[in-house]
């Protein structure tokens, strides 16, 4: 077979494994088995961020996280006594342990009805939840397709050059984005997120201290801006304070993320990359001045992140344990 044809071919097969899998994930997956199953997930989520607001960006991102390594199969739950899983390479040890908990309640939640007990996965239970702490932080309520199975494998290998950097251009987020099917309008959308949350000192120092040689501060970073990072973040600070991403509205899930970068507010040079490339910025300014667009793009572009990767069918199991394969 030519090769032009062989790659055809494999194409191809790629797409339609992609759409099956896509395919057999529907909002009414657990209609018989766990009729009830996002009324379990709600009230459990709910409980949990009445005691803390960190649960809202800390499970979702803890979703991202799970879907661009592995897709989403829960891989990123799964703890090991040697630290070698997901959980433990770098880029993740700042995922706050709020995420972790509120899926782990959420889990007993709707493994006490006796209906349910080991019947949803652990994936389906992070895509609920996710879903549950956007609509709570003020973001939009969506459908969410369930059908997902939980993965066995987590290892620390599998997560390198898999997530994105503070200091990514537009050129490699689209790439990485691309890589899961994801377009410049999905990574631009699914970056909004950055409305809640917090990172830490180390993540973004050099753009406060040490630019260049010549420049100390980043000239795309709002001077005043970053003159107040630098009063939370002295050189001498603990390099793990948390600062908030969203300097106006940290608590809201809301479009001031994009105003903020209008506004040269952006925390991570990935974030203000979106604004200074004008190849980017013309969807900044929409969502900056239209926030019913930004939530109608981070619905499609969250859903479309739910499938990638998706474990259906026979594949994987259905955790009794989010924390370990049965």
């Amino acid at each position: 077979m030519p090769c032009k044809s062989l790659s055809a071919l494999l194409l191809s097969l790629f797409v339609i494994i992609i759409t099956t899998a896509s395919a057999q994930l529907t909002a009414n997956f657990y209609r018989s088995t766990c009729p009830n199953v996002e009324t379990l997930v709600r009230n459990a989520v709910q409980t949990k961020f009445s005691q803390t607001f960190v649960t809202a960006p800390a499970t979702l991102r803890l979703y991202f996280h799970d879907c661009f390594v592995r897709g989403c199969d829960a891989s990123i739950m799964i703890a090991k006594p040697d630290n070698s899983a997901e959980k433990d390479h770098p880029d993740n040890l700042s995922l706050a342990g709020d995420g972790f908990d509120t899926v782990v309640k959420a889990k007993a939640a709707v493994d006490s009805d006796p209906r349910c007990k080991n019947r949803v996965s652990c994936a389906d239970i992070l895509a609920l939840a996710t879903r549950e702490v956007v609509s709570l932080a003020g973001g939009p309520f969506y459908p969410v397709e369930l059908g997902r199975r939980d993965g066995r494998i987590s290892t620390i290998a599998s997560v390198q050059h898999r997530l994105p950097s503070p200091n990514f251009n537009l050129d490699q987020l689209n790439a990485l984005f691309s890589s899961h099917g994801l377009d410049q309008t999905d990574m631009i959308a699914l970056s909004g997120a950055h409305t809640i949350g917090f990172s830490h000192c180390r993540r973004f120092s050099k753009r406060i201290y040490s630019f260049t040689p010549q420049t100390r501060i980043d000239p795309t970073l709002n001077l005043q801006y970053a003159m107040q990072l630098r009063q939370m973040c002295p050189t001498n600070v603990d390099s793990r304070i948390a600062i908030d991403m969203d300097p106006t509205t940290p608590n809201t899930f809301d479009n001031a993320y994009f105003q903020n970068l209008q506004q040269g507010k952006g925390l991570f040079t990935s974030d203000q990359a979106l604004f200074t490339d004008n190849r980017s910025k013309t969807t900044v300014n929409q969502f900056a001045s239209n926030k019913a667009a930004f939530q109608k793009a981070f619905i499609t572009a969250i859903t479309k992140l739910g499938r990638v990767g998706v474990l259906t069918g026979n594949q994987g199991e259905i955790r009794r344990d989010c924390t370990r394969p049965n």
